[in-house]
């Protein structure tokens, strides 16, 4: 019997079965237009990046709200890479196509068959669904709703989604973000105006304030806490909370004294910043005012900036950049920390850097490209 078992064992490790080690899930919004171009709408998408071969390729993918004017964090994966929830900040307005209105969308991708996805439900949350975050036991979702100035829970079972609580920030409250901690018991809010950081506490489904709520800056944006949950990390677009320097930073907040610890201007309109799958390293994307159109005259001479960070307690120090793309968007990371996914909204592409520790370097060859704006982007390890 157990030279049989060995023999089957060796037969099946030569059949062609269908694996994949590491996808990536980029929403792709086609709603932005600009007038200088003469491009028209273009479909709402998700895309199924295979991050197990190199170059990394679309696999996979399928038409669904999303919107790229929003948090970079609007898309959630699951652990074992099944499923996607990706959020719908706007939509088109056909009395004006340049004006997209808001929206309220959250839809569930089916990504049992990466190569074929499917949306398996759709549900509303409030006005500008923005950041979305899923706790790691994956039975609770959390909603940012920036017109709306609220967060909203659902329940998750089977890959279905049930709301089942609001919590009401404030009106006027731009919520653009919201963070489980690696316990689940605590979530954390990003507001982008009045700027802060505000804590929540779960209980099973129940979503409270603490009313432990702090400013770390202005225009608060995204945030992401550290895997060993001592850390909250955030952008903060406006610039450090006092001051007039303008520069935008990225904060850390120690979460045992509910302190702010860092504040380091890093750049220009730093949106979205991600934690490496291992917790070591931080990479921030800044827009740096490039240009959105071609037609632009500093279009070229500006372009957007990838910077990586080593993190350690409280501290964060650069060890690699790179310049990027134009109006470029959300990032993420493979697996193993080696490659990133930059999106690039203008280009409508993603490009593809290699990351040793140490440099940070582009492969022209390997980017891709798409039809729609990639606007966000996550892996089952981005937050």
């Amino acid at each position: 019997m157990k030279i049989r078992s060995a023999l089957v064992a060796v037969a099946l490790s030569f059949c062609p079965v269908a694996a994949w080690a590491g996808l990536a899930i980029s929403a792709n919004d086609g709603k932005q237009l600009q007038k200088a171009e003469a491009t028209g709408v273009t479909p709402d998408s998700i895309s199924v990046i295979d991050l197990g071969k190199y170059p990394p390729k679309v696999i996979g993918s399928v038409k669904v709200p999303v919107a790229m004017i929003g948090s970079p964090n609007a898309v959630a994966v699951s652990k074992n890479e099944k499923f996607a929830i990706v959020t719908a900040a706007q939509k088109v307005n056909p009395a004006d196509p340049y004006k997209p209105t808001p929206d309220d969308r959250v839809s569930v991708i089916d990504l049992s068959d990466p190569a074929k996805p499917r949306v398996v439900q759709t549900v509303n949350a409030g006005l500008q669904a923005s950041g979305v975050s899923m706790n790691r036991a994956e039975n609770l979702v959390l909603v940012a709703s920036r017109a709306d100035g609220a967060i909203t829970a659902f329940s998750l079972a089977g890959n279905r989604l049930t709301k089942v609580g609001r919590v009401d920030i404030g009106a006027g409250h731009e919520v653009t973000d919201v963070a489980f901690a690696p316990d689940g018991r605590r979530a954390y809010v990003t507001v982008w105006n009045p700027p802060a950081i505000i804590e929540l506490a779960i209980d099973g489904t129940k979503v409270t304030r603490t009313g432990k709520d702090l400013v770390t800056g202005k225009s608060s944006y995204g945030a992401v806490v550290t895997p060993d949950g001592n850390w909250l990390i955030n952008t903060n677009v406006g610039g450090a909370a006092t001051g007039a320097d303008k520069t935008g930073t990225i904060a850390m907040v120690d979460l045992k004294t509910h302190k702010l610890a860092l504040s380091l201007p890093v750049g220009r309109t730093p949106e979205h910043a991600t934690l490496s799958p291992d917790g070591k390293h931080l990479l921030v994307v800044l827009a740096n005012g490039a240009a959105y159109v071609k037609t632009d005259p500093s279009y070229g001479k500006v372009r957007g900036i990838l910077k990586i960070f080593a993190v350690g307690p409280g501290t964060l120090k650069e060890v690699a950049q790179s310049a990027s793309c134009h109006w470029n968007q959300g990032a993420t990371w493979s697996d193993d920390g080696k490659l990133v996914l930059a999106q690039c909204a203008s280009e409508r592409t993603i490009e593809v850097y290699r990351f040793n520790g140490k440099s940070l370097t582009r492969d022209d060859a390997a980017t891709i490209a798409f039809e729609s704006r990639p606007g966000s982007i996550a892996t089952r390890l981005s937050r």
